[in-house]
């Protein structure tokens, strides 16, 4: 079980390198008769496939839709998952689940989503570029350094800010630009970056979209008071608005057997059954539809 568990740890080091979202589950309580212990951990991917272990299949069932839940808005959840009719119950932080298909005891399991950090590229190697990351760092903005001819903007990134002072600066700006980078910024004097921008092959909309000069109005001189400027020009951008979902919050379904809610996902237990697929909780509820599927036909 330990080299299970550290090869958990170093597969979720792994996916936070990569940026890859997903979900720590930590049994945090278990209630005999279960099969799983406190401190077992399971990686819950967002397409719902499940590294580790944190209870039997039925029990996967409400960890990954939990899971999917926790991911898509990014707040952590307390699972209790206890034997029962099918049955939700919602207070703040936490749910309780009743699952039929538990033959006793009870489980409480901690989801915590690991989403990436926004990512700021900031082009260049100058005192103001190494001062915006050294700042940054501490608001759990995740800052890439990198040049012009390499930096390769995404449209889920949080902003792109040149401060290059003339490296490679028109082709970094029309990549952010075009992958719809929400903040982009040039570090330059008024009278030069209005030249810089007169160049880049974009339209007119695109172009006003540039902040230059970077930062906010403050009387910005020193690399770390520019630094400073821009870091509160971004925040303030950012203010008002929705915070970006990575992960959608997938359809359920319920299991026409037990009657338990699943996510409509391919990593849930399921079977092409006419024109539709029908979810189940566990290979169980599969394995008694496929047996006769009429008897179930309402419910599915």
């Amino acid at each position: 079980m330990r080299e299970l568990q550290e090869a958990l740890s170093t597969r979720a080091q792994e996916m936070a390198r990569g940026r890859v979202p997903f979900v720590r589950a930590t049994v945090v309580r278990a209630q005999s008769p279960t099969s799983s212990h406190p401190g077992d951990t399971a990686l819950v991917h967002a397409d719902g496939e499940i590294e580790g272990f944190v209870g039997g299949t039925c029990a996967e069932a409400s960890v990954r839709e939990y899971s999917l839940r926790a991911l898509a808005t990014n707040e952590p959840l307390l699972l209790r998952i206890v034997p029962g009719e099918p049955s939700s119950e919602y207070e703040e932080g936490a749910i309780t689940v009743a699952n039929p298909c538990l033959s006793g005891g009870a489980m409480e399991i901690f989801l915590e989503p690991q989403n990436p950090l926004p990512r700021v590229l900031v082009v260049g190697a100058t005192p103001i570029a190494q001062a915006f990351a050294a700042m940054a760092g501490p608001l759990d903005i995740d800052v890439e350094l990198t040049d012009g001819a390499s930096a390769a903007p995404r449209p889920d990134d949080a902003a792109l800010i040149v401060a290059s002072h003339g490296r490679d600066e028109e082709l970094a700006l029309t990549a952010a630009l075009r992958a719809e980078v929400p903040y982009v910024a040039l570090v330059a004097s008024k009278k030069r970056g209005a030249a810089v921008l007169a160049s880049l092959d974009v339209d007119e909309a695109q172009r006003a979209r540039v902040h230059s000069p970077a930062g906010l109005s403050i009387g910005a001189r020193t690399p770390g008071e520019i630094a400073l400027s821009i870091l509160a020009e971004l925040i303030s951008e950012r203010v008002g608005e929705q915070p970006t979902v990575l992960v959608a919050v997938p359809a359920t379904a319920t299991d026409p057997v037990c009657g338990m809610s699943v996510s409509a996902v391919a990593a849930t237990t399921h079977v092409e059954h006419g024109e539709a697929t029908v979810y189940f909780c566990c290979e169980n509820c599969r394995a008694s539809f496929v047996a006769d599927p009429d008897r179930y036909a309402v419910a599915s």
